[in-house]
């Protein structure tokens, strides 16, 4: 980074002189008023996925891009942030993205092909790839030192509540109106930021050359992402051993190798990697991917199987996640406290368990599965993450020196969103091919011989004979609805292999998060 910041009139400190104590509170609801409404434009698809099947004709692989295409886009700017403050500060960073992001909505909302909408959606992810690091940041460097912990508590308090709301705003937006308005439903909140934006972000202006920007590390970073991600959507379809698949798969692995070992030149400045050589940064790094995998991992997976097990309406569906959002905002004010005083592994470890079990509840739940004990598997879960991220941040942020926080903000998230990605990506994964493995079972045990089916094709055949179908279709008929119901079985059964994975990936991650217990100082 070659550009350097001086002290104007618009630094914290001086924002601070100007507007007195409220300043912090003033420039944190700015900053989470942004990242609040990205990170719920974020959520808000995952009510969609099957409108949007039915609208194109798609399967999950290609409807989940609306997501993941926007999961991608965010976690390859989140390295951005560094350069983009040094080139032209906090605040018109902050501005400049908020204008790409409401570009984006746009697009999404009035695209005539799901290619076109997916592309708006990739514009806005990579705004908000911009900005949540900054946000981070901004809140980090209002708030005095021991209080740092509770400010994470509350950026932590904003992304959990988009989480929460977002599906919920997605299934009323879909059913009082459609699927294509819930592009647009959030652009009011967007604008209000921008104009937030204007007064209240910092802006240590730069002078002297201005930075550098490493394109070729850039592009590379991109083709590894969307290899990665294209090879997760596309695998089961095309077939692993494909020509197609070999080649991505190729391609992304010698792309990210490079781009590894283009910054590790002198001078790289996208992904500084000698972060890692911090024990509590690089153990919170390990976390951050496996948090950020289960945490979209689940806001993806459970909406879509109250839609597509339970045959809940979309608003039903979004609000399966609300109850445990709103738990999760009630916890954070102490967990970010907590956070302050407390060694970090303790709560960390603690949150992951409870991430796990949540998990490996919902592994067991099926159509016949209660509403409101999903809901409670879900506050389960998410209470697990009102205890993981404010320590995971302040552990992270707090093992650094303050001039190296814009990179390590940038690289924290970075991580958190690749685990995100990654995430989502793999549980489509697994349901699409443990609900074809699961129905090619199921159908194979469709047989004369099998007793429950023929008795329940009779009982059904009977039934209809009654309603006055004719003989002729009666039979079809039956036959039919048997298909669908082994569909629906081995839908349900993929889902409870994805979650079940999930609950291992937790588990997992307790290794990390013990580690932190042998580094002697995380703040």
């Amino acid at each position: 980074m070659t550009g350097e910041a001086v002290e104007t009139e618009e630094t914290v400190e001086a924002l601070y002189a100007r507007f007195g104590p409220a300043y912090r509170w003033l420039a944190t609801f700015t900053g989470m008023t942004a990242s609040f409404t990205m990170v719920l434009t974020g959520t808000v698809v995952a009510v969609a996925v099957p409108d949007v099947m039915g609208a194109y004709g798609v399967g999950q692989d290609r409807a989940h891009l609306l997501t993941t295409g926007f999961i991608v886009a965010m976690t390859a700017s989140q390295l951005l942030n560094a350069w983009f403050v040094a080139r032209f500060g906090q605040r018109h960073t902050f501005l400049i993205v908020i204008a790409l992001f409401f570009a984006g909505g746009l697009m999404a909302a009035f695209g005539p092909t799901l290619d076109f909408i997916i592309a708006g959606r990739v514009i806005q992810g990579f705004a908000s790839g911009v900005v949540q690091p900054l946000v981070m940041v901004t809140v980090f460097q209002v708030f005095p030192a021991d209080r740092r912990g509770m400010a994470m508590g509350i950026y932590t308090m904003a992304l959990a509540l988009a989480l929460g709301i977002g599906p919920v705003v997605g299934g009323v937006t879909i059913d009082l109106l459609s699927w294509r308005h819930i592009f647009i439903v959030t652009l009011p909140f967007v604008a209000l930021s921008f104009f937030l934006g204007l007064v209240f972000m910092p802006q240590a202006r730069p002078r002297g050359p201005f930075p550098r920007f490493d394109w070729s590390g850039y592009a590379l970073l991109c083709v590894a992402l969307f290899c990665l991600m294209s090879v997760l959507s596309t695998g089961l379809r095309l077939g692993w051993t494909s020509d197609a698949i070999l080649f991505q798969t190729a391609l992304g692995a010698v792309a990210a190798t490079l781009f590894l070992l283009s910054q590790m030149r002198a001078g790289a400045s996208l992904l500084d990697l000698s972060l890692l050589r911090n024990r509590a940064f690089a153990s919170a790094v390990c976390i951050a991917i496996v948090f950020g995998a289960g945490n979209f991992a689940t806001s993806y997976a459970i909406p879509v199987f109250g839609q597509l097990v339970q045959n809940q309406t979309a608003t039903e569906a979004g609000l399966l996640l609300l109850p445990a959002s709103l738990l999760v905002v009630a916890m954070l004010p102490l967990t970010g406290r907590a956070s302050d005083v407390a060694p970090t592994w303790i709560p960390v470890m603690g949150g992951l368990l409870c991430f796990a079990l949540g998990a490996a509840l919902f592994s067991v739940a099926d159509a016949n599965t209660p509403y409101w004990s999903l809901v409670l598997f879900a506050g389960i879960g998410r209470f697990g993450m009102a205890w993981i991220n404010p320590a995971l941040m302040t552990a992270a942020l707090s093992a650094l020196p303050q001039d190296r926080l814009n990179q390590a903000g940038g690289a924290i998230n970075f991580f958190r969103q690749l685990g995100g990605g990654t995430g989502t990506g793999v549980i489509v994964l697994v349901l699409e091919s443990r609900m074809l493995v699961y129905a090619e079972a199921l159908a194979v045990t469709q047989t004369p011989g099998n007793a429950a089916s023929r008795d329940l094709l009779a009982g059904l055949a009977l039934l209809l004979d009654r309603a006055g179908l004719p003989e002729a279709e009666t039979r079809q008929a039956a036959l039919d609805w048997l298909g669908q119901a082994v569909y629906a079985q081995a839908t349900a059964f993929s889902f409870q292999d994805g979650f079940l994975v999930l609950a291992l990936l937790f588990v997992l991650a307790l290794v990390p998060a013990w580690a932190l217990a042998r580094v002697n100082r995380f703040r």
